[in-house]
């Protein structure tokens, strides 16, 4: 299973087009594309089972491929039209975790894999950090380790991240810059080669089992 080159020339077009108009008249190609998108889903799923328990084999895929209709209330950006498939809800079901999983990204130029947990809302982010603090050396092992940072690079650097002291933290903490974190997040690109041709969704999978581990540190320390 793969992304066919049609579905990334479909996105492709749409960004360049990105009107209702447009988009009516060429609904039965972003149709077409939304299909494979959801085939892939299916056995990105199945694949993700395979590496992750967690992850339900049976999860329906039509629910994990995300609407392309942006939701433009409150953006100053009003174009209608993503100009990319996301994927997401890959991960246990549980409610207690549910922020916490992978998620797929099919853009031309743009596609990457994630997973850890992005932005959490307060009270899981401070139990987060709670676990950082009694227990880093376990997450450090996770993200220190050689190859995750040859595949994800360097966790501590990440965007989303205080300025300033997370409250109830003081600068001399050895572990400052993980406590920094508001996401914890490791991702990859993956270039429009890759996602084209057979066998991509199992390297996906084996990206997403380096990725497991860090799952598993978010989730005990929220459950």
């Amino acid at each position: 299973m793969r992304i066919h080159p049609e579905t990334f020339e479909f996105l492709k077009d749409l960004a360049a087009n990105n009107n209702r108009d447009w988009f009516m008249a060429h609904k039965k190609d972003h149709d077409i594309a939304k299909e494979n998108v959801i085939e892939f889903a299916g056995a990105l799923i199945k694949a993700l089972s395979q590496v992750d328990p967690t992850v339900d084999a049976n999860l329906d895929p039509k629910k994990c491929v995300m609407r392309i209709y942006r939701d433009i209330r409150f953006s100053l950006d009003k174009t209608p039209y993503k100009n990319n498939f996301g994927i997401g809800k890959l991960n246990s079901g549980n409610n207690n975790v549910m922020h916490i999983g992978y998620y797929m990204h099919v853009q031309p130029d743009g596609s990457f894999i994630a997973g850890g947990s992005w932005m959490p809302e307060n009270d899981q982010l401070k139990k987060i950090r709670q676990e950082i603090d009694y227990n880093a050396d376990s997450l450090k092992k996770i993200v220190d380790d050689p190859e995750f940072v040859k595949l994800f690079g360097e966790f501590r650097n990440q965007e989303e991240k205080l300025k300033t002291l997370p409250q109830g933290y003081s600068t001399d903490n050895e572990n400052i810059e993980l406590l920094k974190l508001k996401s914890f997040v490791a991702y990859r690109n993956i270039n429009d080669k890759d996602m084209t041709k057979e066998g991509i969704v199992d390297e996906i999978a084996a990206l997403c089992s380096k990725i497991h581990p860090l799952n598993e540190f978010l989730k005990n320390a929220v459950s």
